[in-house]
């Protein structure tokens, strides 16, 4: 994903590429599964409307104190702009994901993420990628084996809305030796693996984003 005011959200990055083999569509009550690579869950996230039944969203259930940060209208990196353009090309035109889109695209995941039928992406903001560090960020960027794994841990192979992520607690990414990822509060004030959310329930084509202010750490929740 470039300037990521996302794609989304940060979303992340494969060296394996096993992300490539990705691509089926089956729903569950919480989300669509969109990866014959998506680990099994045994969780649905059940929910009261129809937006959680699938894990989809309008710009309406967007939310967050970062959302304002984003241009308005029809902008490059808008809502009414990322909307239609699958997840890792909306992600290209976010502002606050620059430095996720860079990752992606050192691993070449932004077609395999484009062509996933329905997931979530945990995308980190760029303060969270600034606070690693451009020596590590670009030794990271230079290494795709090594940064592959942590990208596939801020991915979940069905898609998920805020509600579907408070109701399932618990999820697993592609990236199943890193351990799943705890949820923890609602709306507001949810957390992932302790990352607080700058700006959810992002819509995009084919993803779920949630903006958020950590890189995840795979095997940190294990």
């Amino acid at each position: 994903m470039t300037k990521l005011r996302v794609a989304g959200i940060g979303v992340a990055a494969v060296a394996a590429l096993s992300l490539t083999a990705c691509s089926s569509s089956d729903t569950a009550s919480s989300g669509s599964s969109s990866s014959s690579m998506a680990p099994s869950s045994s969780m649905a996230a059940p929910s009261s409307s129809a937006a959680a039944a699938d894990g989809v969203t309008t710009n309406a259930d967007v939310f967050g104190p970062a959302c304002s940060q984003l241009p308005q209208g029809s902008a490059p990196g808008s809502l009414d702009s990322m909307g239609p353009q699958p997840v890792a090309s909306a992600a290209s035109t976010n502002p606050l994901l620059t430095k996720l889109v860079a990752a992606v695209k050192a691993t070449n995941l932004v077609d395999t993420l484009n062509s996933q039928q329905a997931i979530t992406v945990f995308a980190p903001a760029d303060p969270a990628f600034a606070a690693l560090g451009d020596a590590k960020f670009n030794e990271l960027a230079g290494k795709p084996a090594e940064l592959a794994p942590i990208l596939q841990y801020h991915v979940v192979g069905k898609r998920y809305d805020a509600k579907g992520l408070a109701s399932a607690g618990s999820l697993d990414t592609l990236n199943t030796a890193g351990g799943p990822l705890k949820i923890e509060g609602s709306g507001e004030n949810m957390t992932v693996n302790g990352a607080k959310i700058l700006c959810g329930n992002i819509p995009t084509k084919n993803a779920t984003v949630f903006v958020i202010d950590k890189v995840l750490t795979p095997g940190t929740n294990k």
